[in-house]
């Protein structure tokens, strides 16, 4: 029975003295059908043990509906990693970063409009509550004390970078003892930030890249006492939509490990594997400026996007060697991958022509936020867009303002482009003519991830604030929410001309043996991808990712379906399924 403790010198499984050698690897950032692959190569690193959070807002995408089926199998995914000889560490949160869409909270939380998320809001509590309720249950069994590879579990994360409320992580505390967590609680907060996010009584440790003798100092100042652990060991980074492709140096993260080992302390690979923020998960930052991250998260991690070792992996293993022993075995090949260009896209319409495919719209005097029309009116899921919709009854040029864009909206006249309102540009109006009589304004607008870092967390999307023609406020509005979950009832067409505004565009392949690819969306400009149904992600031509990624798993022998979404235009009609990524230029 795996029973992990701490005392004054450090960790000691089932009384013999241990160092957790971790790396993160999200279950449900990689294809489940790969699960059992990325665990094997983590023990196949030298890893005693794999880390992972729990994104509530997946689990739980609507109040009182809790999932756990397919990629969100958390009892499969546990069970796999103790036959492949792996300890656990686990995050369930409420609040999990990982530039995930929220940081992990769901988006109906913030239906409430003055809700104060991560705090002793009672309404907030309430809903952790009702959530540790459904998800502990699923995690008890696999608890070390019950024979199962979870040595231990984290209240929050990063708190102190958040906050200092210490009545709202005793809080978090107590709910995980009352649910039966009987394995030690850990904190992880960055050097500076230790005092406002750990607990007396609950192990804390330091999150850091860099540095490595300041961060355990810090740690140690901290906590004379007891182990040293670096919770998250940032080998690598991540990209946002218009940067660039940010990479580490081998060598030197490499040696910035072998500190930490040589110091005695245990760590947390962040991330060993990455793996892909899929259809509409991913998170975004803002310091003032709105910034999303892409669609990828191979984060230069030694395990890359499709499961194949890199640099870094052989040579964070050699240096694992030099402090624990490492399974002999012959490292694995890269999987095979498919290549296979000039995909036709023969078959497209109009998205305004599939609207009562898509979602039921709800009228009201105002727009109504994504987070609205999930808590209150039925949407499936807060992700994905909202189109609004009215007439305007005046003619002549118009200046539309729009107060609140959540985070990106095209805006069309009778169903024509007239122009983009932009979260991240700040351009909030637009000025375009009016025929006599008025027309029809509708206006499409994409979550493109909620913040997961920082004071800014609070960010509901859609429109959220009032939107003004010739400064007089429009009311009377139909909002739609368009989650994009179930294609099925979209119909096609066999027109070939060019569609105005945003489309669907379907194309038919055929696989002769199922593989891991990547998806080029060259000479496409913005949207969103799907393959026989499953959801890859964003595309956006300016980079720097230019190709999805695609888990063989989604493909199948003989006759498959890509799927886009394209909200602008396209120069071709047609796209390639490549053996290589293409994550854009580097950054180092």
């Amino acid at each position: 029975m795996p029973v992990l403790r701490t005392d004054q010198e450090g960790f000691r499984l089932d009384g013999e003295p241990f160092r957790i050698i971790s790396g993160a690897l999200h279950y449900f950032r990689v294809h489940p059908g790969q699960w059992r692959d990325r665990l094997r190569k983590a023990r196949l690193l030298g890893l005693n043990t794999v880390d992972t959070y729990v994104p509530w807002n997946l689990h739980e995408p609507r109040p009182g509906e809790f999932l756990t089926d397919d990629g969100l199998d958390l009892e499969r995914f546990l069970r796999l990693a103790q036959e492949e000889g792996l300890y656990v560490l686990l995050r369930p949160g409420p609040y999990i970063c990982g530039e995930w869409e929220g940081g992990g909270l769901p988006g109906w939380l913030l239906a409430d409009p003055d809700i104060r998320l991560r705090s002793t809001d009672p309404r907030f509590l309430s809903a952790v509550e009702r959530y540790f309720a459904r998800l502990l249950p699923h995690v008890a069994p696999f608890l070390g004390t019950r024979g199962g590879p979870v040595l231990a579990v984290q209240v929050e994360n990063e708190f102190g970078a958040y906050g200092d409320d210490q009545p709202y992580l005793r809080r978090l505390t107590e709910l995980l003892r009352e649910h039966g967590v009987d394995v030690p609680l850990f904190t992880c907060d960055q050097p500076g930030d230790l005092g406002r996010g750990s607990i007396p009584g609950v192990l804390a440790t330091a999150n850091f890249g860099s540095r490595v003798e300041e961060g355990l100092a810090a740690l140690r100042a901290h906590r004379p006492e007891g182990p040293l652990m670096c919770a998250e060991f940032w080998n690598g980074w991540f990209d946002r939509w218009g940067g660039l492709h940010v990479v580490r140096d081998p060598a030197t993260a490499a040696a910035d490990l072998d500190a930490l080992l040589t110091a005695g302390a245990s760590v947390n690979l962040y991330m060993f594997h990455g793996g892909t923020n899929f259809g509409f998960t991913n998170g975004a930052n803002d310091k003032h400026t709105y910034r999303p991250t892409v669609t990828s998260y191979d984060y230069d991690a030694p395990l890359d996007e499709a499961g194949d070792i890199t640099p870094k992996f052989t040579a964070f293993r050699e240096v694992i060697a030099r402090h624990s022993p490492v399974p002999d075995a012959p490292l694995p090949t890269p999987s095979k991958k498919l290549n296979q260009l000039g995909v036709q896209i023969v078959h497209r319409t109009s998205l305004f022509t599939q609207l009562a495919a898509l979602g039921a719209a709800v009228r009201g005097e105002r727009p109504l936020t994504m987070e609205e029309l999930i808590a209150h009116h039925g949407a499936s899921r807060a992700f994905g867009f909202v189109l609004y919709e009215t007439v305007i009854d005046t003619s002549g040029p118009v200046l539309l303002h729009a107060q609140g864009v959540r985070d990106r909206a095209q805006v069309f006249l009778d169903e024509r482009p007239v122009g983009l309102l932009d979260r991240e540009s700040h351009v909030s109006s637009v000025t375009f003519p009016v025929p006599p009589g008025g027309g029809r304004l509708s206006v499409l607008v994409e979550n493109q991830g909620r913040v997961n870092y920082g004071p800014e967390l609070h960010d509901r999307k859609g429109l959220t604030g009032p939107v003004t023609a010739n400064g007089a406020e429009l009311t009377d509005w139909s909002s739609r929410p368009i989650p994009l979950d179930d294609l099925s009832g979209i119909v096609f067409d066999d027109a070939r001309g060019p569609v105005v505004g945003p489309a669907f565009h379907q194309g038919e392949f055929d696989v002769a043996e199922p593989a891991d690819t990547y998806l080029d969306l060259s000479g496409w400009t913005k949207g969103c991808a799907w393959i026989n149904g499953f959801a890859l992600g964003r595309y956006w031509s300016r980079g720097p990712q230019h190709r999805l990624y695609v888990p063989g798993p989604v493909l199948r022998q003989g006759r498959n379906e890509v799927i886009l979404l394209e909200l602008h235009s396209t120069a071709r009609a047609a796209v390639d399924l490549r053996d290589t990524p293409d994550l854009g230029p580097t950054e180092e």
